[in-house]
């Protein structure tokens, strides 16, 4: 009987390791938690199509909007921990998530991290007739009318409504929060002059605000950004306290095999590295992260850091 039971065991390992060197042999799914044309998607769709390349499989990807993003995790937590779905996820959904919807069918656990994959700065923009022009005359209009400003974001829970909740906690300011099922929606709503601002990533309004169709008032971060070069950064603008440095990073199921995922990092690695990644990521106001932040474990840090800091952030009033 035990030697049968070894030899079963030995089987499942013999097929797993098997499994594990033969990934991939169809083509992988990554699920964007929002709909097409925000930062998520854009950096998704850049680094899935050279992670393709890498892995000599195509990665498809997945537009799965709604609920900040938490049903596009739902998802990606049910699905096969085979390798062939991936998520991708930032602070808003895989970190804020979790003290804004307490009661989600998933957790931290049920996710393995794969790699950090960019790093996004955000951005406070409103429609080009706003009477403010700078920053401070914004945030002197919104005290002098509460509540009328709207502000849009991609969603409760997602990395622009993050931006916006530490924005207005560091102006003082009350405000009307607008979610959408995405940044794109928003952004065109913006354009449109249907709402007065957005919460947003450089990577999403970087062209709208060069092209004029829209203001930028700041960018929060502690340098400026070369393809904004007049857009001051909080502590020029004179709030040095709003601070909006995001990241995206890549998930897989709980359950996804090591060698799997040690496959994945490495094509997500050799992908960013690449000169066509570098070179889009500098077009759209992003950063590769350094390679000490690639690995499994450096994003596990990072998800562990940003669910204590955002349960401290939204629990304030």
């Amino acid at each position: 009987m035990i030697r049968i039971v070894l030899s079963f065991i030995a089987v499942i390992v013999a097929s797993a390791a098997a499994f594990a060197q033969d990934f991939p042999s169809r083509s992988i799914t990554m699920i964007v938690p929002f709909a097409a044309g925000g930062t998520s998607d854009v950096i998704a769709r850049i680094v899935a199509e050279q992670m393709g390349a890498v892995l000599g499989q195509p990665i498809v990807n997945e537009n799965i909007a709604g609920a900040g993003g938490s049903t596009a995790l739902a998802r990606a937590a049910r699905s096969e921990p085979d390798g062939y779905t991936v998520a991708i996820g930032n602070a808003g959904t895989s970190a804020a998530a979790y003290t804004i919807y307490p009661k989600l069918s998933f957790t931290p656990d049920s996710f393995v991290p794969v790699a950090m994959i960019a790093k996004t700065f955000g951005i406070i923009a409103v429609k080009k007739d706003f009477p403010a022009q700078t920053l401070k005359e914004f945030i002197a209009y919104a005290k002098a009318n509460p509540g009328k400003v709207t502000l849009g974001h991609a969603g409760v829970g997602s990395s622009n409504y993050l931006i916006c909740k530490v924005f207005t906690q560091a102006a003082g300011i009350d405000v009307t929060l607008v979610g959408y099922r995405g940044a794109a929606p928003a952004l065109n709503d913006l354009i449109g002059g249907q709402i007065d601002g957005v919460c947003d990533s450089a990577t999403s309004v970087a062209q709208a605000i060069a092209e004029k169709l829209i203001k930028g008032l700041v960018v929060g971060a502690d340098v400026r950004l070369a393809s904004l070069p007049d857009l001051p950064t909080s502590a020029e603008a004179g709030l040095p306290e709003f601070e909006a440095q995001g990241w995206n990073g890549l998930f897989a199921p709980k359950g996804t095999p090591p060698n799997v995922i040690a496959k994945l990092n490495d094509a997500a690695r050799k992908a960013i590295a690449g000169d066509i990644v570098q070179k889009r990521f500098r077009d759209l106001s992003s950063v590769v992260p350094d390679a000490s932040e690639q690995s499994p474990e450096a994003l596990q840090a990072v998800v562990t850091r940003d669910v204590a800091r955002f349960k401290t952030l939204l629990q304030e009033k």
